[in-house]
């Protein structure tokens, strides 16, 4: 395809999946699209293994790496050893955490037994250039940083490695200040998306940012947020983007490596059935509603969510638990199982292979653009 996406990238349609399974970015990257790995919560050590992986079994295919380096957050220097940032979260938030799991009859005695603190999957800025040295030395064609502003670091490798910068933006403000910055790439975030989101619509969002940014003319701009079709990838693009970046719908493929109970959960979920919250990590994120949530958004009783990253702390070992004895068949955990997903869950309806939905996207998005067509020829 004719996108300044493809050519940056290197890519024959400009689909890229965002996925923490290696599995899946192979697979739509051989497909002809485009797989970028989530490494949050991955040591250099564990990286370094992942790519490793990827570039033995990517047929020398393009791929991409995204990272979480959020621009504020409590311990940003590192200063705080694990165990003083975990002293920095209120016994109040735990308790009333184990007390939801409590509640659906789940034994809560251990649950943060073995919590020491930390970043978990937010990195700070030691922990960041790690991570960065080694996604770099690998033959990655894209660099994402999902919360803002990219750090200079990573900018400055970028540059010296012509490899492409992109960051997510869920506002015009937001894009302008990327884009002024040196991104090269403006992932265009709207509030459908699943994981970390803003409040304006990707119908709205896009041909706004696209606008915004006109005089950037090396800037591109791919549209986010609910995208699961090649028919909204045509829309979106007829807005203003230049392709599409794309998440929950790698979640139910055959290759994901998902609990087979939250696959089954998203496989069963309308769009109407997901909620913006801070209970989970602090900042607003979409995910399936569960009593987990509903405990957290609808309870008079419920503490105000902790600042990045401490309140993942309090949520990450409670589902944890959850998913694994829901996985056990606990009928409780069941119900609070949750996790991030976009309001185009509704059109996820089967597990196919990771390259049927790319087929599928083309096929779909062909389609769409014919009919469009349509209306214009006599």
């Amino acid at each position: 395809m004719k996108s300044p996406v493809c050519e940056q990238l290197g890519i024959e349609f400009p689909l890229i999946a965002f996925t923490h399974c290696r599995d899946v970015v192979c697979a739509v990257s051989k497909a002809g699209g485009m797989g970028v790995l989530g490494a949050a919560g991955y040591s250099a050590e564990q990286l370094e293994i992942e790519l490793a992986w990827i570039d033995a079994h990517i047929d020398g295919k393009p791929y991409g790496v995204d990272l979480i380096v959020p621009t504020t957050m409590a311990n940003k220097d590192e200063r705080l050893s694990g165990e003083e940032v975990g002293a920095l979260v209120p016994d109040e938030h735990r308790d009333y955490a184990a007390s939801i799991l409590a509640r659906h009859h789940i034994d809560t005695a251990d649950l943060y037994a073995k919590t020491t603190g930390g970043g978990g999957g937010f990195l700070g800025e030691g922990r960041a250039a790690n991570i960065l040295d080694v996604a770099f030395a690998h033959p990655i064609s894209i660099i994402v940083n999902a919360l803002g502003v990219p750090p200079a670091y990573m900018l400055e490798l970028g540059k010296a490695r012509g490899v492409p910068v992109g960051a997510l933006v869920g506002s015009k403000q937001h894009a302008v200040k990327q884009a002024e910055a040196g991104v090269d790439i403006l992932i265009v975030s709207g509030t459908e998306a699943g994981g970390h989101c803003g409040e304006v619509s990707t119908m709205v969002l896009v041909p706004e940012v696209a606008e915004a940014v006109s005089s950037f003319k090396e800037v591109s701009i791919l549209a986010a947020g609910g995208i699961v079709t090649g028919r909204q990838m045509a829309a979106a693009m007829a807005m203003g983007a230049h392709g599409v970046w794309t998440g929950s719908v790698w979640l139910t493929t055959t290759e994901a490596e998902t609990s087979p109970v939250i696959k089954e959960k998203l496989l069963a979920t309308g769009s109407s059935q997901t909620v913006r919250s801070k209970s989970r990590t602090g900042k607003f994120s979409r995910q399936i509603r569960s009593p987990w949530t509903d405990a957290w958004e609808h309870s008079e009783d419920a503490p105000d969510p902790l600042p990045m990253p401490l309140q993942s702390l309090v949520s990450e070992p409670a589902l944890g638990k959850v998913t694994k004895l829901a996985e056990a068949g606990h009928e409780g955990a069941k119900q609070l199982a949750t996790y991030w997903v976009g309001q185009g869950v509704g059109l996820m309806n089967q597990s196919i292979s990771a390259k049927q939905v790319v087929y599928d996207f083309m096929e779909d998005f062909l389609v769409a653009k014919e009919r469009l067509q349509g209306f214009v020829d006599e």
